[in-house]
């Protein structure tokens, strides 16, 4: 009887194990199982797999000297997905394991632009020198976070701010959710106009819909899984569509083809990915082609679109799941920023550009997500798409974008939180807002802001009320603006 007795108190070995999942990540203290980890990491892998189209197709032109990423005499395309892929994963289960938040990292948007389209263009520039001023300014950004003053820039932010921030990047992956999806284009001149020629006319544009409002419908009904579920139909229609109907990408001659990737079933779904772009960066050459003013300019100017873009992040994606505590701060602030920085060093060393944290994790956190374990399945998801990204392929933009606009409402929300009738606290609040999808940039809306908050507290004489760390952030912000001019003077 005693036997029996000590044998039924054992602790079946599952159920260990699922209290030492729970200790670790915290699933019960935050209001969360499993299953909705799993459901809101692969809700965040879909929401960011674009990354593995959209970043080979910026790093795939040509140096200052002609020369590709990855080697050879053409674009090597399937080597630089395969390396953001890779990178991903791996700095996304990291995120998870050490820091237990809710976020995805991959290659920046803008940062890879800029990487592309301004550094690599100087003369004698290469790809490798391109990836060692990333590699630099990641190994600066890692400085900055073990002396403690990103976080202590961070957490100088007032909380009216980094709700405004919030807020607008709300609204600035709704505007990229809505360009992905071709129903906001390129009107005459510089101006934005809705969908082909004022009209619902394509294909592809019609999936947006379609998948849009079956992804709210969801929501309002309560139905859990909502956005990734409104993904994967919106998907499997996409596929249809095209296996039928032969629409191919979108060009000046085929206005109704899909934007970027096209989701049509060929071949094996399987491939041994290729790695040539790992380990190609030059810490030595930039100084050698460019000099060392150029190289310290460059370096700031990738700094600070990186520093800022992964706090305003990180807030956001906090906020979303309710991880902030009272004064705004995600929990383990600390141990997100150096992770995060170590992505800009991995993405330089990998040769795919910086990685940092994206802001489409709010979807996967929207869908139930809450710890580490949602991104360890999200880089998991990335790791395997190294080998399968002809089925990554198959989700088109059109079928992600929908979970884009609906997060982007949900993040909206919290634009009550601010004091609009104080207005040195609204005008920053609207000009962070609003500059982030007008001006489609992160970086460009909290440096807007920032400066507004210090012109109008000096203007109401509130000077005491400015951090010092604000003020140097503020002045290193209107150099930011300013850097055009003075790289054309250093040139």
């Amino acid at each position: 009887m005693r036997l029996n007795q000590v044998i039924d108190t054992k602790t079946p070995p599952e159920t260990e194990k699922a209290g030492m999942l729970d200790k670790y990540f915290h699933l019960t203290e935050r209001g969360s199982t499993l299953g909705r980890e799993i459901r809101g990491g692969l809700v965040t892998f879909f929401a960011m797999a674009y990354i593995l189209v959209l970043n080979p197709i910026i790093l795939s032109g040509e140096d200052s000297t002609g020369g590709y990423l990855g080697g050879g005499s053409e674009p090597n395309m399937a080597a630089i997905a395969a390396g953001t892929a890779l990178i991903a994963g791996v700095m996304t289960v990291l995120m998870g394991a050490v820091a237990n938040f809710p976020i995805g990292l991959a290659a920046g948007l803008g940062l890879n632009s800029m990487v592309a389209a301004t550094i690599v263009t100087l003369p004698g520039m290469t790809w490798a020198d391109g990836m060692g001023i990333i590699v630099l300014e990641g190994i600066v950004i890692v400085l900055l976070v073990v002396t403690g003053l990103r976080e202590a820039i961070f957490r100088a932010v007032p909380k009216y701010l980094r709700t405004a921030i919030s807020v607008g990047i709300g609204m600035f992956i709704t505007l990229v959710g809505l360009v992905n999806a071709g129903m906001v284009r390129a009107g005459s001149g510089t101006l934005l106009a809705f969908g082909v020629e004022g009209s619902v006319s394509t294909f592809p544009m019609l999936i947006f819909v379609i998948g849009l409002f079956l992804t709210v419908i969801l929501m309002v009904r309560k139905i859990k899984g909502a956005i990734l579920i409104g993904i994967i139909t919106s998907t499997i229609l996409a596929v249809i569509v095209e296996a039928v109907g032969k629409l191919g990408p979108v060009g000046e001659d085929n206005p109704g083809g899909w934007n970027l990737s096209v989701p049509s079933i060929s071949g094996s779904p399987v491939q041994i990915p290729e790695f040539a772009t790992l380990g190609e960066f030059s810490i030595t050459g930039p100084f050698e082609k460019i000099g060392v003013i150029a190289v310290v300019v460059l370096t700031f100017s990738v700094l600070l679109a990186d520093f800022f873009d992964t706090m305003g992040t990180m807030v956001a994606v906090g906020a979303e799941g309710d991880l902030l505590d009272e004064d705004g701060n995600p929990e383990g602030t600390s141990k997100i920023l150096l992770v995060d920085s170590l992505g800009a060093v991995a993405g330089g060393v990998g040769g795919v550009s910086s990685n940092t944290a994206f802001v489409e994790s709010s979807t996967g956190v929207a869908d139930g997500g809450r710890t580490g374990i949602t991104s360890i399945v999200t880089g998991i998801a990335f790791l395997l798409a190294t080998f399968l990204s002809p089925i990554v392929a198959l989700v088109p933009n059109e079928a992600a974008a929908p979970a884009l606009v609906a997060v982007g409402f949900l993040m909206m929300q919290q634009v009550s939180d601010i004091k609009w009738t104080d207005l040195s606290v609204a005008i920053p609040a609207f000009l962070t807002i609003v500059m982030m999808p007008f001006g489609y940039s992160m970086t460009v809306g909290i440096g807007v802001g920032f400066i507004a908050h210090v012109v109008l507290q000096v203007a109401t004489g509130n000077i005491k009320k400015i951090h010092p760390l604000l003020w140097v952030v503020a002045i290193m912000f209107v150099l930011y603006f300013l850097m055009g001019p003075i790289q054309g003077a250093l040139a």
